[in-house]
């Protein structure tokens, strides 16, 4: 069994996939897989410094994502780009992971899981969903960026009431982690019983 994890930027997706993992739950994380495929000595890295120059890169030879994400998100056709070049990978290393899950069930965690159709690899989705204002403060004092770059990066996911639509699963996140934890555990114990079924 795979359940989906899935809910905007500053939702809590992180903190939500970490107390399944606290339950022995293997989790195929997309951030990690995104992460992963762009290592210095990956194919993808090369072809990221190529197609945007070599600024892209850190001293270290490693991508600078900052810099990057600064100028997907501000064109749509280079973040399409982008897109292709990865998803491709990203889903080869989550499919790897998923495959070789030990746990009673599986998440797959990805803030693009409705937006890549990733949902359809999966018995079950579910949403952290929290207000857009909280989500708005959140990922400002998280990140360090600006409103506008926040709301950008929002804008190019799906929207909350949509997301929200598909969701089999809802997490409302606007409490503290204990909170987050104790509505966690509760979907673990119902998780259990249906991969059991």
């Amino acid at each position: 069994m795979i359940i989906g994890l899935t809910g905007g930027i500053g939702s809590g997706k992180s903190a939500a996939a970490d107390r399944f993992e606290h339950h022995g739950i293997t989790i195929a994380d997309a951030d990690l897989a995104s992460r992963a495929v762009v290592e210095p000595g990956q194919p993808a890295l090369a072809a990221i410094a190529e197609h945007f120059g070599s600024d892209i890169l850190q001293a270290d030879g490693s991508l600078d994502r900052t810099a990057l994400r600064h100028l997907v998100f501000a064109d749509t056709e280079q973040r399409k780009w982008l897109q292709s070049l990865l998803h491709p990978r990203i889903n080869a290393w989550l499919r790897n992971k998923i495959e070789n899950a030990t746990s009673s069930y599986a998440i797959l965690a990805n803030p693009l899981l409705f937006e890549t159709q990733q949902q359809k690899w999966c018995t079950r989705s579910l949403v952290i969903d929290v207000p857009e204002a909280l989500q708005l403060s959140r990922t400002m004092q998280r990140d360090n960026n600006t409103e506008e770059q926040v709301r950008n990066i929002m804008k190019a996911q799906m929207s909350r009431s949509d997301r929200l639509a598909i969701a089999d699963d809802v997490i409302v996140n606007d409490g503290d982690l204990a909170h987050l934890k104790r509505q966690v555990d509760e979907l673990h114990q119902r998780y259990l019983t249906l991969a059991a079924e």
